[in-house]
This record gives structure tokens, sequence and C-alpha cells, in this order.
């Protein structure tokens, strides 16, 4: 029988960027991925297509398997010759009952190997802006489990020598024994008005954090409605929160905001909003791909002389003629006497980036604009390429026609429906998990509007964000409410319009 691999995974707290390297690299090669209740789903997205996915969750009321189950799933699947990846909130040593689980594949002869993670214990703390030591404060911390076996016969927790350590104390998994804590705490010495902290969903866009005194805290949390997951934090160093709180300053901070653009260019727009705190969810509604038919993109590249203008409307339009461009053995050099007309600042960055310099760029990126700047330097008769999308409007080359104009109106390339994920986009829209939608163009509306089956109802308290007023227009049509559209036409107006409607709220 051939033996497989087991990788027992820290995840992290929450924030999915917290994985470690070698934690990701470990979900990309799986044949088996095991994960756990907290694990944030964003990371099951590192998985190959083929990857078993299978769910252990374990929650304070219901447990999906019990831990001996999960042990021996682990073996079976290690056996089966599968390389398997045991994906655990926290670390998997820290009150993960990792231990247990790399026993039982040692007894299996099985072969595992433990990825450590970024343990909550440090990590909550941190992003509440509660350093767990600080050398003004204290020197040491401890970590403590607030949900001991309850098959124990007698407690293994030193409340004496905790009460007296003159440190932090960090609770894991003790909300329900919080009143508990409490008692033992102070029945041992610790002072009634020392600093407690509760953080509940730590490092995700719904943290949120309870600051109150021991005496008081349990009475607190239950009035406040506080309850797991959450870590509870004993010490002075919980008086430097309000200093030192910097996740939640973030002016995007507890937004989790769905991308639509094709995945190759989610990344500036989604790197935007998390570092101004929002949590990007890349939902693609749309890839690129060649036009349906590419005879007239050919007939033109061989052409290219006869051109007095060519004109770009976007990223896309560039990368795919300089990409047909290059396959036919030709360069920049064949685009000598040529006018090049860019529409946007991301489509001059893209053109620039090849050497090439912009003629002209409209001030306001739509076709009226465009039409309104040329008709001014066009010249009746001359020849003009327009290098664009399959299914663009016809205002562009129309006007264009209009002014005397030859206008070859070339497809460069097409957009087709993307690889969103229908089933969890709707799932995270039911329970209320998303707070904005983005849209890049027509295209990403009317493919979004597709992957929710025409329910529109899922958008109920969802804000929508347009990138301008074609798109908007779009939204429209198909019955969707645009709450705010970007001044400025590009990604970075999209970020300013995202500011400016939480802003609002």
């Amino acid at each position: 029988m051939i033996k497989g691999y087991v990788y027992l995974v820290g995840a992290g707290p929450g924030d999915p960027k917290l994985i470690t390297i070698k934690g990701s690299e470990c979900i990309a090669k799986a044949d088996v991925l095991v994960y756990d209740r907290l694990v944030s789903r964003r990371l099951l997205m590192l998985a190959r297509p083929e990857c078993e996915l299978i769910y252990v969750g374990k929650s304070p009321d219901r447990h999906t398997l019990r831990q001996e189950e999960i042990n021996q799933l682990l073996v079976a699947k290690g056996l089966e010759g599968k390389i398997v990846t045991r994906l655990k909130g926290g670390d998997p040593f820290v009150f993960g009952r990792g231990g247990e689980e790399a026993e039982a594949l040692v007894e299996a002869g099985v072969q595992f190997e433990v990825v450590p993670g970024i343990s909550s214990a440090i990590a909550v703390p941190a992003y509440a802006g509660i350093p767990v030591t600080h050398r003004d404060l204290t020197t040491s911390f401890a970590v403590i489990t607030g949900h001991e076996d309850p098959q124990k016969n007698e407690s293994t927790i030193h409340w004496d020598h905790l009460a007296q350590l003159q440190g932090t104390l960090v609770f894991l998994m003790g909300m329900q024994n919080l009143p508990l804590i409490a008692q033992k705490l102070l029945e041992n010495g610790q002072k009634p008005a020392t600093p407690v902290a509760i953080i509940q969903w730590g490092t995700r866009p719904e943290q949120s954090t309870l600051v109150g005194q021991l005496d008081t805290i349990a009475r607190e949390v239950q009035e406040q409605g506080f309850s797991n997951p959450a870590i509870i934090i004993v010490g002075e160093v919980v008086s430097l929160r309000e200093k030192l709180r910097w996740f939640e300053k973030k002016p995007l901070f507890g937004q989790r905001i769905v991308v639509t653009r094709a995945r190759h260019q989610a990344s500036e727009l989604s790197q935007a909003i998390e570092a101004l705190g929002g949590e990007a969810w890349e939902f693609p509604t749309i890839e690129i791909a060649p036009p349906t038919d590419s005879s007239n993109l050919l007939n033109a590249i061989y052409n290219l002389p006869v051109f007095q203008w060519l004109i770009f409307t976007s990223v896309n339009g560039v990368e795919a003629f300089f990409a047909e461009l290059k396959k036919q053995e030709l360069d920049v050099r064949d685009l000598v006497g040529a006018e090049i007309v860019a529409i946007g600042p991301a489509t001059q960055a893209a053109l620039e980036k090849r050497g090439i310099h912009i003629g002209y760029m409209p001030e306001e990126y739509r076709a009226e604009k465009i039409v309104e700047g040329l008709a001014k330097r066009v010249v009746s008769g001359q020849r003009v390429l327009l290098a664009r999308a399959e299914e663009a409007r016809n205002i562009l080359p129309e006007s264009l026609k209009a002014m005397g104009v030859e206008v070859w109106d070339v497809p460069v390339y097409k957009t087709v429906t993307g690889g969103a994920n229908r089933e969890e986009l709707q799932h995270m829209l039911r329970a209320k998990e998303i707070h904005a939608v983005t849209f890049t163009s027509s295209s990403t509306v009317r493919n979004f509007v597709t992957l929710l089956d025409g329910d529109l109802s899922l958008l109920e308290g969802v804000l929508l964000y347009s990138i301008g007023p074609i798109t908007s227009a779009t939204a429209r049509e198909l019955g969707l409410q645009i709450f705010k559209e970007a001044a400025e036409y590009t990604i970075s107006g999209l970020v300013e319009a995202l500011l400016e409607g939480n802003n609002h709220d």
C-alpha cells in the first residue's frame, strides 16, 4: 500500500493573508483538504479544482466530526497515498489538538509534517492594538485554555500562580467560562480594576472589541452580546489599545467588497481595497478571450502603414493587439506615422510601457468625449484603426464616420463569462457577509446578474459601485441601483468612490 503524506498546517486567526508561504504551498498541492470552521474560505480557493474538500468544523454547540473521527480520516486518506493538508485555525499545536492528530499518524505509520501558523493568541490582540508584552508594563505573557477537557478529574490550571504572574493572560476558547475565569483570578488576588479586553472575530471585517475591568467584564459581555469566537486578554497592556489601535481606524475597515474584474486584472483593485482595511473577494464575472473572428485583426496588422490614427480604448485592447503583433513577428516600428490615442491613464500607461508616445488622451474617458476631442484633430478622408472589444458600443465608430473618416472597427478581444463561484457568491449574499460590489464594465454587471440567477433580492443592503456612466446605465437597465459612481472612470476613481461611500455611511 502506498502511503501518502499529511501536512498539519496553521491557517492563522482569520485574515487569509496571515497564512504562511509554506502553508499556502501545502494547500496548493493537496489532494485532500481537511479544514476547520475558523479557516477563511478564501484559503480554499488556493486548492486545485480537483482537490477533495472535507469540512470538519467544530462549534461550541455542534461538532461535524469528533476529534477521534478526524484522526481516523487523516490516517485513512494518508494510507490511500494522498497528499493531505489538514488546515487548522491559528497554530496546530496551540490548543489546536494537532498533537493528537500527529500521534495518530505516527501510530499508523503515515508520514507528516507540521507547518506552524500565526496563533490568535498574539495576532488578534495585535489587530486590536494590544501588544501582549511591553517593556514598561509586562515582560511575560501566558496563553491558557479557557475550555479545559471536561473529562479531567480536576483542573490543571494553577489560578494562584496566574493571578500573581504580573504578566498578560490570554485565554483562548473561554467565552462560556468567562464568569468562572474572572472569579478565579479575583479569588486568587488579581485586582478588580485589572483591564480586560474581549476581541470577537479578530483580524476579520467583523472584528469587535470590548474593553472593561475584571470585576465587571462578565456582565458587560452578556449585555453587549459578545460570543465565540473570541479571546480574552487580561493585563495592563489592554490600556494601550486606545493609543495603538490601527486596524479599525482604516477607512474601509469592516467592509467585505466583491471585485468582479477578470482574475488577471483584479489584483490592482483588490490590493487597494485591502490596503485601506477592507476585505476583497474576487468573483471574476468576465475573462478576456480572442475575438470570434481574428481575420479583421490580421488584415489590419498587415495594413498598419495606411492608418493615420490608432485608438486604444482599454488595457485589454493594448495587450491583445500587441500580443498579435508579436505573434506576426512585427513590432512598434510598424506603427510609425500613426497618431496614438489612449482612452484613460491605465491605457496610456500600458502603451508607454511599450515605448509608445501618446498623441492624445481625452479628459473624460467615454466615447462621447473622445469624439468631441477628436473632432478638432482628425481630417476627413483619414483612416482610423479602432482596436477594442468585440461587444463595444457603436457610438464611437459611427460618430467618426460622420466626420468623413474611414474607420476600421477591429475587435481585438472579447469578454466571456468568468470563473466566479456562483454558489459561494449566493451563499455569502444570503448570509449578509457582503457589504459592497464593484463593477468595472458593462460586461461585469451583466454577468454578475447572471450569477444571481435573476434573484436581485440577494443584493438587499449591499452597496453597488460603478466605474463610470456607461457601466451605471447598464446596471440600471438590469434593475440594479448604483450607490456611487466614480468621478474619474479609473480604478483609482472607483477606490475614491468606495472611500466616499463609506464616509457617507
